[in-house]
């Protein structure tokens, strides 16, 4: 048995990874690139013999695991996928709006090999995405020889870990894990027995957490310095992805309201893909773990924009909070042209991060800029001045270092493979791992390699 990464790049990107137990080659994850274009943001497929998958299995529907999906399946056309029902839903929605991305990056930036698909086929690839659910174990290929089951991720809607079990070995790859839960989900729930091999992120090993952090606290302060921008007659702009970040800050904000921590009428308005997905959440309200299983955000909250009812340009007014994607304001998307046009120059408004901003996008220049500076939003047009307020707020949606590091420690796999995570994340890990665990043989899997399992 082997496991092979087939990720182009180390670190967080297009995320995939092999298992041939000898018997059956399972695919974990399918991702896209997000600092890369054309083929540079595709996994090695040709790592893997045409024709020769039994399966993939998709964790979840953010795009560094989801984007290459099409071509996985191109690839492999006797292969089925397996998800959760909710992956489905928000996988769809989110490679449709990839094609739409492709096919203007064709044009700006004469990428010619986009679009990668077409709408047309991924409507034709529907009938191979399979959904199952938390918890049920399912056979991964044909003859049975890998059993596989999910166990809830906590990270998004849908998200999971899936144990393999296969020629007497078992196997967890964790995807994307959030122990703590977040203000609209609960956290993961993870098995505690032992495995062979374990597969696992360490997106968070180079972050500290400060000691006196609680979430608590955190959303408080959130609360706090929204009422104090909207008691001045400023607005709010916080950019937040599509999936996840989004419907859990709403979540948030109509807490903030029932508590009275902001004023109730505070309008709030959402745009870009967010809607969408948001629809998707309000969709599955019955088949996830919720803090408020009754709450419907799209019904419930009343958006000013975000609903089937209203369209066109997002309007700027005094004493509103902007939830608008992307959470980085890469160039193109609403949260980086709202900020641009007229936001960053009003001293009354401020922006405030609630999530990863890497350091090539806008989101991250205006992170580090100061008061006063120019702020380069889109390459094509002039520096903005930034005149208004920013912070950044810790609401991260994986899981501490340290709860990962524990989660090892707990299930003591012979081998664990230290995955989705820079340089210093993976290093802090296996530092960690060679005093606190030396039983398990700690491995940073290089691209194209196989390890045996």
């Amino acid at each position: 048995m082997i496991f092979k990464s087939l990720c182009r790049h180390a670190g967080i990107g297009a995320n995939s990874y092999l298992i041939d137990t000898g018997k059956a080659k399972i695919v974990l994850d399918s991702g896209m690139h997000p600092k890369h274009e054309g083929e540079e943001a595709t996994p090695h497929f040709e790592f893997v013999e045409d024709g020769s998958v039994d399966a993939a299995v998709l964790t979840h529907a953010h795009l560094d695991h989801t984007g290459t999906v099409p071509l996985l399946l191109r690839r492999h056309p006797q292969a089925p996928i397996y998800m959760t029902p909710a992956t489905a839903d928000l996988a769809k929605a989110m490679l449709h709006n990839s094609v739409n991305v492709m096919s203007s990056k064709r044009i700006e930036l004469g990428i010619t090999d986009y679009p990668f698909f077409t709408h047309e086929e991924l409507e034709e690839l529907e009938p191979r995405f399979e959904t199952r659910g938390y918890e049920r174990p399912f056979d991964l290929d044909a003859a049975g020889t890998v059993r596989g089951t999910f166990h809830d991720a906590g990270h998004i809607l849908g998200s999971v870990a899936i144990t393999m079990e296969a020629e007497g070995k078992k196997i967890l790859y964790t995807g994307d894990l959030n122990f703590g839960g977040h203000t609209l989900l609960k956290g993961a729930l993870m098995p505690d027995t032992p495995v062979d091999a374990l597969i696992i992120e360490t997106t968070r090993g180079a972050q500290v957490r400060r000691p006196d952090y609680t979430r608590v606290a955190e959303e408080a302060r959130l609360a706090e310095q929204i009422r104090d921008v909207i008691d001045r007659r400023g607005s709010v702009l916080i950019p937040v992805f599509a999936i996840g970040k989004t419907q859990e800050l709403l979540t948030m904000i109509d807490q903030f309201k029932k508590k009275k921590l902001i004023p109730r009428k505070t309008p709030v308005y959402i745009g870009g893909l967010s809607t969408k997905m948001t629809m998707i959440y309000d969709r599955h309200l019955k088949g996830s773990r919720r803090h408020f299983p009754d709450f419907e955000i799209l019904e419930d909250m009343q958006l000013e924009t975000g609903n089937r009812k209203r369209r066109g340009p997002i309007p700027l007014h005094p004493g509103c909070i902007y939830a608008l994607s992307s959470g980085m304001m890469s160039e193109n998307t609403v949260s980086n042209t709202f900020a641009a046009q007229g936001f960053m120059e009003n001293k009354k408004n401020a922006i405030y991060f609630v999530g990863y901003t890497d350091s090539a996008t806008p989101g991250y220049r205006i992170k580090a800029a100061q008061r006063g500076e120019l702020v380069k939003m889109d390459e094509r047009l002039p520096a903005v001045p930034l005149l208004c307020d920013v912070d950044t707020f810790d609401f991260s949606g994986h899981a501490t270092r340290e709860e990962l590091l524990d989660y090892i420690l707990r299930v003591k796999p012979k081998k664990t493979f230290l995955v989705h995570g820079d340089d210093d994340a993976v290093a802090w890990f296996a530092a960690q791992l060679k005093e606190k665990l030396p039983s398990t043989e700690a491995i940073v899997p290089e691209p194209g390699r196989n390890y045996g399992l």
